[in-house]
Parts: structure tokens; C-alpha cells; sequence
């Protein structure tokens, strides 16, 4: 690595598709100045083989490039390009499996029940790879997230539908309000460094080390809480219930990604509430299978063949679908319900499709309906409600007029990792779960039920400081108001909130506003001014950043991938994250069927364009500035000229959208006056891509409309990748000539 080193992140899906078609023009005219692009694998199947690598051959071994890029992220030379990556939920991890498996890896199954030694120490290395692992290790900072400014300017000037809910719309967020991880919640602030212990004691006095060995330091945050099944199923039953009576969708939101281990389980509840009296009658037999409500209905009803019961098995599941409430679907002509897979229906993108569509979700035969939206936890339910209600009493938002939401996340160091593996656990057996310090003292403690979804997380005194300090810069530089949205009434937040009023007193905050809310109220505050074309900074918690930096998106600009996210690291380097990736993988299917990829690489510019101003500025090369600006300016031409992917086949798709930015981007470098080398190196390709720009186009168009072979989904073979996204001879030959 040298100075002027970039690291670009290998994902999964279409980003990962996109970065074949996309990445060689970008190294090409990096390398002109002297900047260096090197690509990492941190895709999931990349990351299965890199915790396997002792078990494999020489020849299939891979590098950590996840941990490698986590230990970068620490130092002041970090600076990395991050695309979406799959977050892992139990049935995509078992499918790369079974994928890598196939093509020769000999890696190990994921036992979901671990008996042996063996399986034990896969499910422990497994772990570390499923749900959002990726996250957590790159993000040593905070998150700094917006709207470009030429990606407003062109919502505004060719505006998205939101569409209006209709008249005495029946749709509306359920969630528990009692029992459930927002009101069990109890938080601690550490006074010193220390060790802490989890364990549960058995109502027969037995005592089970749940967690040892956790270090933390002096005034970090740490909390625990749980959910408590006998209300989530009563709670489900209600909803279940009330979705019949009112004839309306039923469909759960959940992030089965992020919180990794507590959502799956909590879609299990939901699947098996559902379908009561299918398990009632075949749980048993199901179990044996080792087929898991966890993991969804598509993976039960795809491991029935194996039972000698399975057709009668699968006929009552579908008797119990035409008898329940009618479920929302993820995709009707293929028969995916909400209940298929965990991570189908992710909550901070399917509930703003939801409000952009007018409140409408999907039914059995396609069409659109009021929808019961389950939200069990109350944490955050409340936003989306207050969204509801806001729309149905004011209209839908117009992007063509409204301000902004941008956000300002807390994030770094793991903070607020909800839900995720190491400290989190189902109970085995009533009882009580404690957190105690090194003296064996107890810090926090739960009386908890059998099947109870206890958790804990950490939030670290110098992530506190520094989201602090980064939402004072935000509202200095953009002259908004700030709003932290924070609940007095919730242990954690009221924590945050004695926190964030001391270190707010570090800072001058003369003539800003500055005010904390708890999140349904900050709802109705940032829409109130958005409709009156003002801008307000959400400044939240992890979760809530995950969650807003959809919503608010999604209604302004009609998608969250055209974000500018940017993350300074604590240590002086920069991470650039590049937009959402959940309409991933429908778009690889299309990709697949018909040669056409629609995924939109718009956010990797953005990214790419902050990645070699902070590189300029960290090392003085005053050419990674020109490349800087430049890509700035042509990202803007993009837009103007509309060269985003289109919808239908023999129009561009991504592979043409890179072309025309490496265009706009070369015309820019050949006119601009601030470096007459560049503009030199640059003024042939120009010439060249203007001149053959018929030609081109003609050539990325003409292979749509046939199905493309790749070598696999999770980890597809590169030469067929490459020539598939590659197309072009004579864009290849232009770009390669650098």
C-alpha cells in the first residue's frame, strides 16, 4: 500500500456484478494519477472460505480481507470504499454453503443444534460470518449521511410518485408496548475499566456461564434487556386476529440481518403463531427434519420432501394460508409470502415502501391492499406510525418542493449492535440472566421465561463524544437545526441523553439549534418542516440510522442508494459507503434471465468522488483533487442527461450507465485547467468515446434479452462475470488503453 491507496470493496450481488463493469474504467484513470485502486473480497462466501482457510487445500485458501480492512480502519491511512454486502440470514449462509460445497470447497455445514467438538467450533466461526458482520468491523466511526446535492436537484426537478392513501385507509403499525425489549430494558455506565460476565441461574439454582471475558471501559454504556415470548404470542395471536376482522394484509417487519440472532427467532414466533395448528399437529415431525420456523416458511415447505408425510404436511400449510388472514406477498407470481424468509422483509426498506406506496403492500394475486404492519418491539415502531399519520392527515410528500432529512449516526466501535450473536441468547429455562463486574458484583439482572430473548450491547464513551461532535459540525456547516432523537422514558436513550448534554457543553453551539426528542415526536417535527421545504439533521442511534437513512430517502429522492454516506474514521481515515442493497437481488434474477442489470452504481460515484477528495487531502496528491472535482461534475451531467438505468430491456442498464460516466468523466479531465497533464492524458479517451459513443451503446445493448450464465450466485466465476459485464469491445479497448 502507498499513500494514495484506495481499497474497494468485492460484495455480493449486483454491487458485485457492477464492480466487474465498473471498477476497470475507475482504475484506469486512477492509476493516471498515481492512485491505486485495490479490490477486497468481502462478499459472503469470500468471508466463509477466509474463516475456513486451515481446512481448505493451498489452492481454494482466500485472505481475511475483512479483518485486514478492520485492522486499516483503526489507522489514519484508512480509506475505503464500501458497497452493499449481503447480511447473512440462517438460509442465505446455509445456500452459500451448499453453493461452495458444490463447486469444491470442502467447508463444513452450519449445525443449528451443534453436538460435537467439530460442529461446535463451525457454528463458532460460522457466527462470525452471518447477519451484518461486515458492519461492525469497518465502521470505526460515525455516520455522516445525505442527499447529494445534484441528486435533489433532480428529484426535484423530475419527481417520484408518493402516492396518497386512500380514504379511511385501514393500515397501521401494531406493535407490543409492554413486555418487549424497548420496556424491559435497564442500562449501566461503567465508573472504570472492567471485565464483565454473563450468566443465567436456573430456577433449581443451576448456573450457566452465558458470556465471559467482556471487556469494557471506563464510561461506556452497557445495556440489557429481553423479550418476553408469552406476550409476543399473545401479541401475535391479537394481530392475527385483528388482521382477519379487518380484512386487511398481515405482514412482519423485522431486521433478521442486523440483529442476527433475536429477529430470526422472533420471525419464527411469527410463522409458527401464523400457523398454529400446523405445528401443533407436525411440529414434532418437523423438528425431527430439522426443518425451523426460524428460518422461514420457503425453507420448510423446501424441506418437506424428505418426510414421508411432507405432501400432507404441505397441503396443511396451504389450508392454513387460505384460511388465515391474507399475508402479504414479496413476490406473488413466484408464491413468496412475508412469512418465506427472514430476510426477505427488512423493516427500514419495506416499511417506507410501504408509506411511498399509500400504504399498500401485496396480496396472493398481486394486487395492492391496506396491510396490518407488525412491528412487535415498540423501540422504534412509533416512527413509522407517526410517518402513517402524517401522510394520511397532510398528503403524501411531493419531492419536488419538500427540504431534507439527512442524518448524523451513532455507529462506531459496535455501538448499539442489537441483537447480534455474542450477547445475545434464547433461555433455555426460567430463571434469572445477570451482568456482573470483575468484583462479582451484579450489574443488570432479568427474571426471564423459558424461550426469553435476553440480550445486551455496548455503546463506547468515545463513539458518544464523536457522534456529538460530528452532529455540532453538520449543523454548523449546513445552518439546521439538529435533532437528537432520544427517549428520556427508554434506560439506554436516557443514558445517551446525559451524555450528549455534557458533551454538547465541549463545543460552541451559539446561535445553533440543538434539541433532544424522543423519535415519534422528531417524526412529526422533520416531516412538519420538510413539507415546508426545510431541512432538519436526524441525529440517532445505530438502529435508528439504519432506519431513517431509508425512510427519509425513499420519500425524498425515491431511493436510499443515491446517498451520500460518509464515515470519518476515529483515527483520521475515511470509509465511503455507497447506498442500500436491497433491491439486490431481484435484480441479479433479472440479470440472470435476461442479460440486463438494473441496479444503479449512482451511490459508488458518490462514493468514489468523496474517497479521492479525503485521499487529496490526506496525502497532497493534488491529482486525485482534479479527479475529484471532475467525477463531481460528471456525476451531474449523469444525472441531467438521465443516465441511470432504465426499466425496460434495450434501454441502458448498468453497464451503459458506467459508460456514460466514464464519458462525462474523461470530457471533464480533457477540458478542466487545473492540471494540463491530466487534461493531455485524457483528451484521446475523450475524443474516443465521444466519437464511438453509437457504437458502444450499440454493443452493451445488443446482448440484453438471453439468459447469461455466471457460475453461481454467492460466488460466481470470474471470467464469466467478466465477460458478461464487459460487453463492449470498444469501450474495453479505449479504457484498457491507459
Amino acid at each position: 500500500m502507498n499513500d494514495s491507496t484506495i481499497f474497494y470493496t468485492y460484495t455480493d450481488e449486483a454491487p458485485a456484478l457492477a464492480t466487474a463493469s465498473l471498477l476497470p474504467i475507475v482504475q484506469a484513470y486512477a492509476k493516471v494519477a498515481n492512485v491505486d485502486i485495490q479490490l477486497r473480497d468481502i462478499s459472503l462466501a469470500g468471508r466463509i472460505l477466509a474463516v475456513f482457510a486451515d481446512l481448505l487445500p493451498a489452492d481454494q485458501q482466500v485472505s481475511d480481507s475483512l479483518t485486514e480492512l478492520g485492522e486499516l480502519a483503526k489507522t489514519p491511512q484508512a480509506n475505503i470504499i464500501k458497497l452493499p454486502n449481503i447480511s447473512a440470514s440462517i438460509p442465505q449462509l446455509k445456500a452459500a454453503i451448499a453453493e461452495l460445497q458444490a463447486l469444491g470447497f470442502a467447508v463444513p455445514d452450519y449445525a443449528d443444534e451443534p453436538t460435537t467438538d467439530a460442529e461446535r467450533d463451525a457454528r463458532k466461526r460460522y457466527d462470525k460470518v452471518k447477519g451484518s458482520a461486515v458492519n461492525p468491523i469497518l465502521r470505526e466511526g460515525n455516520s455522516d449521511r445525505r442527499a447529494p446535492l445534484s441528486v435533489k436537484a433532480y428529484a426535484r426537478k423530475h419527481p417520484h410518485l408518493n402516492k396518497p392513501f386512500a380514504a379511511g385507509s385501514k393500515t397501521r403499525v401494531a406493535t407490543m408496548g409492554h413486555d418487549d425489549f424497548f420496556s424491559n430494558e435497564k442500562s449501566v455506565v461503567l465508573a472504570a475499566d472492567d471485565v464483565l460476565a454473563i450468566r443465567h441461574i436456573a430456577a433449581d439454582g443451576t448456573t450457566t456461564e452465558l458470556k465471559k471475558g467482556l471487556k469494557v471501559l471506563a464510561h461506556e454504556i452497557v445495556d440489557a434487556t429481553f423479550m418476553n415470548v408469552a406476550a409476543l404470542d399473545s401479541f401475535l395471536a391479537e394481530t392475527l386476529e385483528q388482521a382477519k376482522k379487518d380484512d386487511v394484509l398481515y405482514s412482519v417487519h423485522l431486521k433478521a440481518t442486523m440483529m442476527k440472532v433475536s429477529d430470526p427467532i422472533l420471525f419464527g414466533h411469527v410463522v409458527k403463531a401464523f400457523f398454529a395448528g400446523v405445528f401443533a399437529k407436525y411440529g414434532s415431525d418437523l423438528a425431527a427434519a430439522g426443518l425451523s420456523a426460524n428460518d422461514g416458511l420457503g425453507a420448510i415447505l423446501g424441506g418437506l420432501s424428505t418426510l414421508a408425510n411432507g405432501q400432507e404436511i404441505a397441503a396443511a400449510f396451504d389450508a392454513a394460508l387460505a384460511q388465515g388472514p391474507r399475508v402479504s406477498y414479496v413476490n406473488s407470481d413466484k408464491g413468496i409470502t412475508n412469512l418465506h424468509v427472514p430476510s426477505d422483509v427488512i423493516v427500514d426498506a419495506s416499511m417506507p415502501a410501504l408509506v411511498r406506496n399509500g400504504g399498500k403492500l401485496w396480496g396472493v394475486d398481486g394486487a395492492e391492499d391496506d396491510t396490518l404492519a407488525v412491528i412487535p418491539d415498540s423501540s422504534y415502531a412509533g416512527v413509522y406510525q407517526a410517518t402513517i399519520e402524517d401522510v394520511i392527515e397532510n398528503g403524501p410528500l411531493n419531492p419536488a418542493t419538500i427540504g431534507s432529512v439527512p442524518n448524523v449516526g451513532l455507529m462506531a466501535q459496535a455501538a448499539e449492535e442489537y441483537g447480534s450473536h455474542d450477547k445475545t441468547f434464547e433461555i433455555k429455562s426460567a430463571g434469572r440472566v445477570e451482568v456482573l463486574n470483575a468484583a462479582g458484583e451484579v450489574l443488570l439482572s432479568h427474571e426471564v421465561s423459558e424461550g426469553d430473548i435476553w440480550r445486551a450491547t455496548q455503546t463506547k464513551d468515545v463513539a458518544v463524544r464523536d457522534w456529538v461532535k460530528l452532529a455540532v459540525t453538520r449543523a454548523r456547516a449546513s445552518n439546521v437545526p439538529a435533532i437528537f432523537w432520544l427517549d428520556e422514558n427508554r434506560a439506554h436513550d436516557a443514558a445517551l441523553i446525559a451524555k450528549v448534554n455534557q458533551y454538547l457543553g465541549d463545543h460552541d453551539t451559539t446561535g445553533l439549534t440543538i434539541e433532544i426528542m424522543e423519535p415519534a415526536a422528531a417524526t412529526k417535527y422533520s416531516l412538519g418542516r420538510i413539507r415546508e421545504g426545510l431541512d432538519t439533521i436526524s441525529v440517532t442511534g445505530n438502529v435508528l440510522r439504519d432506519y431513517l437513512t431509508d425512510l427519509f430517502p425513499i420519500l425524498e429522492v425515491g431511493t436510499s442508494a443515491k446517498m451520500l454516506s460518509i464515515v470519518p474514521l476515529l483515527n483520521g481515515g475515511g470509509l465511503f459507503e455507497t447506498g442500500a442493497g436491497g433491491s439486490a437481488p431481484k435484480h441479479v434474477q433479472q440479470f440472470l434471465e435476461d442479460n440486463y442489470l438494473r441496479w444503479d452504481s449512482l451511490g459508488e460515484f458518490f462514493a468514489l468522488a468523496a474517497s479521492l477528495e479525503h485521499l487529496a487531502v490526506t496525502t497532497g496528491n493534488s491529482k486525485a483533487k482534479v479527479l475529484a472535482d471532475t467525477l463531481d461534475s460528471a456525476t451531474g451531467t449523469f444525472l441531467e442527461e438521465d443516465r441511470s438505468p432504465g426499466r425496460k430491456i434495450g434501454s441502458l442498464d448498468n453497464r451503459g450507465s458506467h459508460f456514460y460516466l466514464g464519458l462525462y468523466w474523461a470530457q471533464e479531465l480533457a477540458g478542466q485547467t487545473e492540471d494540463a497533464e491530466l487534461a493531455q492524458k485524457f483528451a484521446d479517451l475523450a475524443q474516443t468515446l465521444t466519437s464511438a459513443e453509437t457504437k458502444i451503446v450499440e454493443e452493451l445493448v445488443s446482448v440484453q434479452g438471453s439468459p447469461v450464465e455466471i457460475g453461481g450466485y454467492y460466488r460466481p466465476n470470474v471470467d464469466l462475470v467478466t465477460a458478461a459485464m464487459r460487453p463492449s469491445a470498444t469501450l474495453n479497448q479505449a479504457i484498457d488503453s491507459l
